[in-house]
Parts: C-alpha cells; sequence; structure tokens
C-alpha cells in the first residue's frame, strides 16, 4: 500500500513539473520537490542514472557531455500484456536489441511520440541539446523533460546536471567554469531539491567539488545523500568503508557505493542487467563490504533514493499547495489588470474610467490623501510645499537691496531727485525711485516659482502615467493623456504668470508710506541722528557762570561770516575736488563753466551720510514689507490659478480631449507587450488552475 502511495505521491509532483514546464516557467515560482545529480566532470553521473533505469540512453563521451539539465521522470508502470500474434509494433525493430513493449520514453517537446528504442532517446537528447546550445561545448540552463515508463523503475524524478569543470577545453567559453557552477547552484539552493552528489572513489573525498558545492547550500548536510562511484577502481587494501560511516565527512542522509560499467563494459556492449549481476556480486564478495552489501549497490541506491523523495514530498506537499493559491491570486489579479483573458469590450467605458481614475490619483498627491505615501523622500503635494516655503522663501529673503545700491549711488540719486531746489529735507522721490528699482527685483524670484511648481506638478503626471495600469495596455492612451495634461497645464501658466507679475508691478507702482509696519522719516530721522551722535565727540559745554557757549558756537561759526574760508565745504561739495591748489590765482572773480560730466569725487559729507543712512533706512523697512506680502502672496495665487484650477478643471479637459467617438479606436490599440504577457499570464493562470487541481487530489 505504501509503494502505491508513494509512486501516487510522486507521480502529482511529475504531473506539476509537466504543467509548469509547458508553461515555459519551469516551475521557478513553485519550488518542487526534485532530486539533483551533482558532481565533476566524468565522476560516473551518467552510468548511475543508467544504472537506476537499467537501460542505455544517456550521451556517452570524453569531455563535457552533459550540457543542459535533464529532467528525469522515472514512473513504475506494470509490464504490458503480451500481444496477441501477428500484431507487429513497428517501433521496436530499431538498432536497441533490448526494446521491449513495457519501456519506452516520452519528451515534453515532442508530445505524443514514444520511444522504444532507446538509441533514438539518446540521438534526441543530443539533437535537443545541440538545437539550443550549439554544436561546440556551450551550455544551457533550458532543461531537457524526459519521461521513461518501465516495470523495472521505482517513480523518482531527478535532474541530471552538467558536470563541474575547471578548465576551458577546445572552443569553450572562457568562463565556462562560472557559467555551470551558476546553473548548479540555482538548482540546487532551492528548499526543495535533495542534492545527489556524485564522487569517484577513487579520488580523495575532500577534493569532491560536488560535496564543497553541495556543502555551500546545504551547510548541515539534512539534504545531501553521497554516491560513491568506480569502488571496483580503487587500490588493493583501500576501501571506503570510513566514508561510509560518517567518520570522513558526515552526511544526514548518508552515502552509498555503487560499481558501474567501465569503458571496455560498455565499448564490448556489457548490458546494464549483466552489470548490475556483476556489481552485487563485487559486494557480497569484497571482504570490506560482504557484511553490509544489501546497503550498497545501484538497487539499494534507487530504493532509498525513493523513499527519500516521497518523505521529502510529503513535507514540501503543504508549502507548494500554499505557493500554488499564492501564485494563482497574484497572475489572476494581473490578469484583471490586462483586461482579462480576452480584453475589454467597450473602448468608451475604458477611457472614461482611466480619466476618473487619473484625476482622482491627481488630487489625492497633491492633497497628500494618498496611501502609498513615500517614507523617505517627499512627493505630490510636499514637494509643491517645499517650492513655497522653502525655495521661493529663501530666495525672495535673499535679495539684499544694497548689493546693487551703492551709498555714492544714493547721495547722487537725492541730488538729481531735488532737481533745481536742492532739499531742505530727505527727498522722498529718492526713496521711491530705489524701493521701485528693487521691488521689480522680486519679478525674477516669483516668474520661477511659478516654473517650479509646474515642473512638479509635470512629475506628478510622469508618476500616474507609470502607476496606472491602463496606461501599459494603451500606450496611444498614454502618448495623448500626456499632450493634453502637459498642454492644460502649459494654458494654465500664461495666467498664473501674468498675475505675479501684476502682483510685483502693482508694489512697484504704489509706494505705501502709510502701512502701519513702515518706519516713518521722523522715526528714521532720529535713529540715524543718534547712530550718527554715538560716533561724534562731545559738544561742547556752556559756560557755567555766564550760561553763554563760547564765542563762534551761537551760530555755527557762521557769524554774519561771508568770507571763503579754506575748511568750508560747499552744498556740492563732494563732486569737486577742493580748490585746484597749486596753480596762481587769477585776477578777477572765479568761475568757470561746469564740466561735461558730474560726478562725485570724495568722500559723503556729515549730512550727506546722514541723509544717505535715512533713506537706506527707510528703503530697508519698506522692501522687508514689501518682501513678506511677495512671501505671503504669490504661492496663493499659484494655487489658485494653476494648482486647484488644474485639480478643479483637468477632468473636463480631458473628456472634452479624448472621449471623442473619432479618437476612440485609435487610443484603444493595445502594445504588443500587453497582448503576449496577457497570453503568457492565461496560460500561466490555466496552469495554476490545473495545478491546484492535481494538488487538491493529494
Amino acid at each position: 500500500m505504501s509503494t502505491g502511495l508513494g509512486s501516487e505521491i510522486v507521480s502529482v509532483i511529475n504531473k506539476l513539473q509537466d504543467v509548469f514546464s509547458a508553461v515555459g516557467s519551469s516551475a521557478s515560482q513553485i519550488d518542487l520537490p526534485q532530486i539533483c545529480v551533482l558532481g565533476s566532470q566524468s565522476s560516473g553521473k551518467s552510468s548511475v542514472l543508467e544504472n537506476i533505469v537499467g537501460r542505455d540512453f544517456l550521451p556517452r563521451g570524453t569531455g563535457i557531455v552533459t550540457r543542459r539539465p535533464l529532467v528525469l521522470q522515472l514512473i513504475n508502470r506494470p509490464a504490458t500484456a503480451p500481444q496477441a500474434n501477428g500484431t507487429p509494433n513497428p517501433q521496436l525493430n530499431g538498432s536497441d536489441k533490448q526494446a521491449n513493449e513495457s519501456e519506452w520514453g516520452e519528451f515534453l517537446h515532442l508530445p505524443g511520440e514514444k520511444f522504444y528504442d532507446f538509441n533514438k532517446i539518446r540521438a534526441e537528447i543530443v539533437r535537443d541539446t545541440e538545437a539550443k546550445t550549439g554544436r561546440n561545448a556551450g551550455i544551457s540552463p533550458q532543461p531537457i523533460n524526459l519521461r521513461i515508463f518501465s516495470p523495472n523503475v521505482l517513480t523518482l524524478t531527478l535532474v541530471d546536471l552538467p558536470g563541474l569543470t575547471k578548465v576551458p577545453v577546445g572552443d569553450q567559453p572562457k568562463d565556462i567554469e562560472k557559467q555551470i557552477k551558476d546553473m548548479l547552484v540555482k538548482y540546487i539552493s532551492r528548499p526543495a531539491c535533495i542534492v545527489l552528489a556524485v564522487t569517484a572513489a577513487n579520488t580523495d573525498l575532500a577534493n569532491s567539488d560536488g560535496l564543497k558545492l553541495a556543502r555551500e547550500v546545504d551547510p548541515e548536510g539534512t539534504r545531501t545523500i553521497g554516491v560513491l562511484t568506480k569502488v571496483d577502481l580503487m587500490d588493493q587494501g583501500t576501501d571506503v568503508v570510513d566514508i561510509l560511516a560518517g567518520r570522513v565527512i558526515p552526511l544526514r542522509l548518508g552515502y552509498v557505493p555503487v560499481v558501474n560499467r567501465g569503458q571496455r563494459d560498455i565499448d564490448t556492449s556489457k548490458t546494464i542487467g549483466a552489470a548490475l549481476d556483476a556489481e552485487r556480486s563485487f559486494f557480497e564478495l569484497h571482504p570490506s563490504y560482504k557484511g553490509k552489501a544489501q546497503y550498497c549497490g545501484t538497487p539499494f541506491l534507487a530504493r532509498k533514493l525513493n523513499m527519500i523523495l516521497m518523505q521529502h514530498i510529503r513535507a514540501t506537499l503543504p508549502d507548494i499547495k500554499a505557493r500554488i493559491s499564492q501564485q494563482l491570486q497574484k497572475y489572476s489579479a494581473e490578469l484583471a489588470t490586462l483586461g482579462g483573458p480576452l480584453g475589454d469590450a467597450s473602448s468608451g467605458n475604458i477611457v472614461l474610467s482611466v480619466i476618473t481614475e487619473f484625476t482622482n490619483e491627481f488630487r489625492t498627491v497633491i492633497d497628500g490623501n494618498t496611501n502609498d505615501l513615500s517614507l523617505n523622500e517627499l512627493s505630490g503635494g510636499a514637494r509643491i510645499s517645499f517650492v513655497f516655503h522653502e525655495l521661493f522663501n529663501t530666495g525672495v529673503k535673499s535679495i539684499d537691496p544694497f548689493d546693487q545700491v551703492k551709498d555714492g549711488d544714493i547721495r547722487t540719486i537725492l541730488y538729481n531727485s531735488s532737481g533745481q531746489t536742492p532739499s531742505l529735507f530727505v527727498g522722498t522721490q529718492a526713496f521711491e525711485i530705489i524701493v521701485k528699482q528693487q521691488i521689480k527685483r522680486l519679478e525674477e524670484p516669483s516668474v520661477k516659482c511659478c516654473q517650479l511648481v509646474y515642473d512638479e506638478l509635470i512629475r506628478i503626471l510622469g508618476q500616474l502615467l507609470q502607476k496606472i495600469q491602463a496606461f501599459r495596455r494603451f500606450p496611444a492612451l498614454r502618448e495623448r493623456f500626456n499632450s493634453v495634461v502637459i498642454n492644460f497645464f502649459k494654458t494654465a501658466m500664461n495666467p498664473t504668470t501674468k498675475l505675479v507679475i501684476d502682483m510685483v508691478s502693482m508694489q512697484a507702482c504704489y509706494v505705501n508710506t502709510t502701512h502701519p509696519d513702515f518706519l516713518n522719516g521722523h522715526r528714521a530721522m532720529s535713529i540715524v541722528q543718534d547712530r550718527l551722535n554715538a560716533n561724534k565727540p562731545p559738544t561742547p559745554v556752556p559756560d557755567a557762570k555766564s550760561g553763554k557757549l563760547p564765542p563762534g558756537q551761537i551760530n555755527n561759526n557762521r557769524d554774519l561770516d561771508v568770507d571763503i574760508k579754506k575748511e568750508e565745504p560747499s552744498f556740492f561739495g563732494s563732486f569737486f575736488s577742493s580748490a585746484k591748489k597749486g596753480q596762481p590765482k587769477k585776477a578777477g572773480p572765479i568761475m568757470e563753466a561746469p564740466p561735461a560730466v558730474i560726478r562725485p569725487l570724495s568722500a559723503l559729507s556729515e549730512r550727506e551720510t546722514m541723509e544717505t543712512e535715512v533713506i537706506k533706512l527707510l528703503i530697508h523697512s519698506y522692501f522687508n514689507i514689501v518682501k513678506r506680502e511677495m512671501i505671503d502672496m504669490v504661492p496663493k495665487a499659484i494655487v489658485l490659478t494653476l494648482v486647484n484650477h488644474s485639480k478643479e478643471n483637468l477632468q473636463r479637459e480631458l473628456l472634452q480631449e479624448l472621449y471623442k467617438p473619432e479618437v476612440l479606436d485609435d487610443l484603444m490599440k493595445e502594445s504588443d507587450f500587453v497582448v503576449n504577457r496577457r497570453k503568457e499570464v492565461v496560460s500561466m493562470v490555466t496552469a495554476l488552475n490545473k495545478a491546484e487541481e492535481i494538488v487538491a487530489g493529494v
């Protein structure tokens, strides 16, 4: 009964393997239990497999022979009842003398074709290998699936892998060792894989490439079984008893020694039946092994593998079931996004739903209500906020009104703005001229802010085009969406930029000196006066007795004194170098025509310093008010005319541009990728459904 169950359970895995191989995914997502044969080149891997099967069918020769993984499914099947006389089977008339009706092979890539002649199986393996890898010694990870039905085998699934090599030979690729190792590791690193490590007994076990690689993926040795070949070729007086007892490199599943046919036996066409008899007699007669002969040889290895595989499958079946249903959910969900097995019918409905989904996503991304919020970077509306409150804020605050207007320039403007009459007080006009010039400088960062917000909206558009599945299906729809939305943003940019420029012009065209936060003229005068006085020498004190100031102090040294004094500065004093010293005085009044260009030549006088400082203080005060208002108002303007405008009107624009009968068909053309992917997913879903049915019966 247990044997029946064992065969049944192994056949379940074989069916699953076939289902997934047919799809072409080679069961990569579902980790199916299998036994992988691993060993260095020419260590006797293929001979071990042939002995287990009991027939010659694998390619032979020196060098690298196995160049693709061979998934070998052995299926135990009772012998066929002998047919009535006169019913010939043309398949049995081939070159294979052992051909019989009870044993045959089938390839997955040749469905329905039975190979009774095992020589033809070998020829087909060689043919298919060369078709995929070429005639040189290159390798391919694509497996060949071969089933062998026979009454003489135990139900097993084995994978014959290319042997490990060290040095490229002939026209092999330079990295052949790495290529083979990578392929083997891919197979044996799966937890559901049992590693059958084949090592020649006449070499040192510590140098075994197969065991070394198995140890890398299975350090505990829980799923590695050792096979020692060429036991009959060991030197006289040596044996593998210590290895079998686990005293050298212990393995949980132990070691099995076998004797294969030598090259001469193969050349003389010694049958495998005869070879198995010779193997049995070798172990029964050898002094070291005769006590344990029942635990040696190929038949014991086959039974042991069958037992191990059955236990392994029982242990992994629940996980396989879970994985199949998980994959089925995943692929079914993907198939739904691709429009189901046949694709959706109504193009109008798709366009409507895509427009609705896009505009809803657009709003949620800007408002920050989206579910997939990023943890490590700002996104969507938060980036727009960063533009407003970090970039624009810093850009406006960093504008210094006096980095372009120096004190000397202010002095010149003061003189020019007072016209023909020298001003009695600090000129208001000079203050306005300079403030307006500086306010105009705020236009550049404000327009740049508009552009940055526009860039962020385009960025959001790109993210949504990536995110929404329908755009992958319909590239034409994606392109049209992209152009419509970008044009919409561009159109919205015109009123936005105009509004922002107008806001700067509003500030520049009317200087409101009655603003409650503005430092008025009197206050500025007193601040500057206090500053200047702090730096002046102390003023003379009145005489204590008479209470009078010293002579000359009453009218600031100007008592009825109209003589020219050498040290007296004139009103425009700083615009000339003082008297031209060294020139002889001419008779008559000294008066010359003004020079063609009058520029200040000397430092500011005390009065000019005071006036300049007052103007600077007023400009600073007013410019700060304008900066603060712009930092506050420009983002509001952009949100009104660009961001909110887009949130509210984008859907209408998309409907007008895309929901037209004449363009719908063009928009609904699916990409080749989607059509092909749908085919793949449909076949995968079919395979997984089939797999679920197979597993459900266990």
